[in-house]
């Protein structure tokens, strides 16, 4: 029989962190004690916390602010967790991304057509107007814009694993989305599909809304599978 790990002291410290975040009902962005009252607290050497407390950053369960402290961070809710060791995507894996944006993404639109309250529809119509002013801005930021609209569509949907996939998608394949972006180039183009989409979401055409944001997708995949198998010279 193969020996079972026994848990470190580190494993025991991030344990005890994420306890002493809920048993104190910490919410993300609420400040933590400082290092030295938790290496008091927990009667362990500075160096010995900060490798518990560099677990927890990886993960975004807290926030490491050189020169203001320790905070809860965004992601200690989530149950979905984007692998912060990912290496670059290439070739098939690239087409396999965005494979698997094309089986999760047009249902969620559906439902977001089918549950998107007025508040979500009027945030999504705020970001799609960023992207457009961006078209002829900088690839960062309509890069940004473009993956904005395409969280905010899943959050409209109404299930938080659901868009955690979504996020956790986009969040650590960030390199590969904008090599996506700058391989389909041709802003209009994405940006007219965006509005298309924006529209049957806001007429409440749940199929209509499936349906154009897998032709989107299905679109940007066959353009990214052209020019990687045809290279321009």
């Amino acid at each position: 029989m193969s020996e079972v790990a026994r848990p470190t002291l580190s494993d025991a410290l991030t344990e005890r962190m994420l306890e002493l975040i809920h048993a104190g009902g910490h919410r993300p962005g609420d400040r933590l004690p400082s290092t030295r009252e938790l290496s008091r607290r927990f009667a362990v050497t500075t160096p010995t916390l900060r490798e518990a407390l560099r677990r927890l950053e990886a993960t975004g369960a807290i926030e490491l602010r050189h020169g203001s402290g320790i905070y809860v961070g965004a992601a200690i809710e989530r149950l979905v967790l984007p692998n912060p060791n990912m290496r670059e995507m290439h070739g098939a894996q690239l087409l396999d991304l965005l494979d698997a944006r094309i089986v999760i993404e047009p249902p969620l639109a559906a439902m977001a057509a089918e549950r998107g309250s007025p508040e979500e529809l009027a945030a999504l119509k705020r970001v799609l107007a960023a992207a457009g002013d961006h078209l002829r801005g900088q690839d960062a930021e309509l890069h940004d814009a473009n993956m904005t609209f395409h969280r905010a569509a899943a959050r409209m949907a109404g299930n938080s694993v659901l868009h955690e996939v979504v996020d956790s998608l986009l969040t650590i394949h960030g390199p590969e989305q904008r090599q996506i972006l700058q391989i389909f180039d041709d802003r209009r183009r994405d940006y007219d599909e965006h509005l298309s989409i924006l529209e049957a979401i806001e007429a409440g055409d749940a199929t209509l809304a499936g349906e154009r944001m897998r032709a989107h997708l299905v679109d940007v995949k066959t353009v990214i599978e052209q020019r990687l198998h045809n290279p321009p010279k």
